[in-house]
């Protein structure tokens, strides 16, 4: 069976990817056909491995394949029958982080943020768009993981996001995550706060108004009780 490690980019899924290696001993695959995380921090850290199978295989197998994706719900790659955790994070947290990341080797934050919060294009889309697609989804309905939540407890909110939606998997004893300060000190650049509410000193008062004037934030953020 396929089960959908989904979320917009900068919402947690690499270290949900670490943490679940860790409790569960399993490796994890991505959509793509290249994983440009793994390509960046490393592949052990998580046990990133490239798709044994095709998707139709893996789907029909009784092994559980855990995939990652920031792709909208509506790919078609995406079975309606697949399982899914969904991670989310504020909008404007993670608009903030991924304009960072890509910005990291010089470049114009600003602008490339305000590239991020206006973007419909694309598998992945705008932020509103791309939890909105997965907030519909009912068959059956994804298990949700808050960015807040999955940092101040990991082992416990990655144990029962599993055991909803793969219940199969047993964790293995004596699992422990890496402390943020050895992620950040692996890779400062891709691991660069790990923290809640950056947009409030990071985002500039425009950058807020243009993220709350695309109607599919706005309505994903109430939604999920950011506002």
């Amino acid at each position: 069976m396929i089960v959908w490690l989904s979320s917009y980019p900068r919402s947690g899924n690499t270290f949900f990817r670490i943490a679940l290696q860790r409790i569960y001993r399993v490796p994890t695959y991505v959509v793509y056909d290249v994983d440009g995380v793994a390509a960046q921090i490393g592949p052990e850290l998580m046990d990133a491995r490239e798709r044994p199978a095709s998707f139709e295989e893996m789907r029909a197998s009784p092994e559980v394949h855990i995939v990652k994706t920031h792709r909208r719900r509506t790919d078609d790659v995406i079975a309606a029958e697949d399982r899914a955790i969904c991670l989310v994070r504020d909008g404007r947290d993670s608009a903030v982080s991924w304009a960072r990341l890509n910005t990291k080797d010089g470049g114009d934050f600003e602008a490339e943020a305000r590239a991020i919060i206006t973007r419909t294009s694309g598998g992945t889309g705008g932020w509103g768009q791309n939890v909105l697609s997965w907030r519909r989804s009912t068959a059956p309905a994804p298990v949700w993981v808050r960015f807040e939540e999955l940092i101040a407890d990991p082992v416990a909110v990655v144990r029962k996001a599993v055991g909803a939606a793969a219940p199969e998997l047993v964790p293995a004893a004596g699992a422990e995550i890496p402390s943020f300060a050895e992620l950040q000190a692996h890779d400062p650049a891709f691991f660069r706060s790990g923290a809640t509410g950056t947009h409030e000193s990071e985002l500039p008062q425009d950058l807020h108004d243009l993220f709350w004037a695309q109607p599919d934030n706005a309505a994903a953020m109430r939604e999920l009780g950011y506002e």
